[in-house]
């Protein structure tokens, strides 16, 4: 779809919700960019720029990098950008984030996953990665051939530290009591739209039509 005007787009939802996958089919059916503040992180910190060595040093000694910081290295982008339509993923995770971005650009449509949380466990739960290769099965609907060994070599499988059920119960419940506020914001300014269910292919369907009818020269 050929855009007729600058649209700006944020995508939020948990770990396990499918986000990755949505926005990836978001950027390639409406041709915005895809801003992902973990993916500018890693490469601010690859390419040793001072937020990058600033951020290396706050995960090195493992805190959190703080809200300003990760605001700067956000917003910087920004405006580099200020003329492209885009899709923003992982960012804001806080009302003083999401206050840093209005005073930047305005936002026309915050997209909300609400996945069942038991999913999401159901999901995470049953990842199981060879770590050499980065193969990853899922018990579920990608199951190795033999129960725990990777199917090309045969070597056992292990499972991620923040894929364990206690871990992603932890994960769950950070997430939720961060963002519950920025999503509280949003929809007080009526940007806020939710998407509920359990699998991707049936939440797309109604993510696509409400963004077509979105960016339509009519609307």
């Amino acid at each position: 779809m050929l855009l007729q005007r600058i649209f700006r787009a944020v995508i939020m939802g948990p770990p396990g919700s499918g986000k990755g996958t949505v926005s990836e089919r978001i950027v390639k059916s409406f041709g915005l960019m895809h801003l992902s503040s973990g993916d500018l992180l890693r490469a601010n910190i690859k390419a040793k720029t001072e937020l990058g060595l600033l951020m290396k040093s706050c995960i090195d000694q493992g805190q959190l990098v703080p809200d300003d910081v990760i605001s700067r290295l956000i917003l910087t982008e920004m405006r580099n950008i200020d003329q492209s339509s885009w899709l923003l993923d992982g960012f804001p995770r806080t009302v003083s984030q999401a206050e840093s971005l209005d005073n930047v650009c305005s936002v026309d449509t915050v997209i909300n996953l609400d996945v069942p949380y038991q999913t999401i466990k159901q999901r995470l739960t049953s990842r199981w990665l060879h770590l050499p290769s980065g193969r990853v099965y899922n018990i579920d609907f990608n199951p190795p051939k033999i129960a725990g060994l990777d199917d090309v070599t045969g070597e056992p499988l292990i499972q991620r530290d923040d894929d364990t059920p206690e871990t992603v119960t932890r994960r769950l419940k950070a997430y939720e009591n961060q963002t519950q506020p920025v999503l509280e914001y949003y929809r007080s300014k009526g940007v806020l739209e939710t998407f509920s269910g359990t699998e991707t292919n049936k939440t797309w369907p109604h993510i696509q039509a409400f963004l077509s009818k979105k960016l339509s020269p009519q609307y």
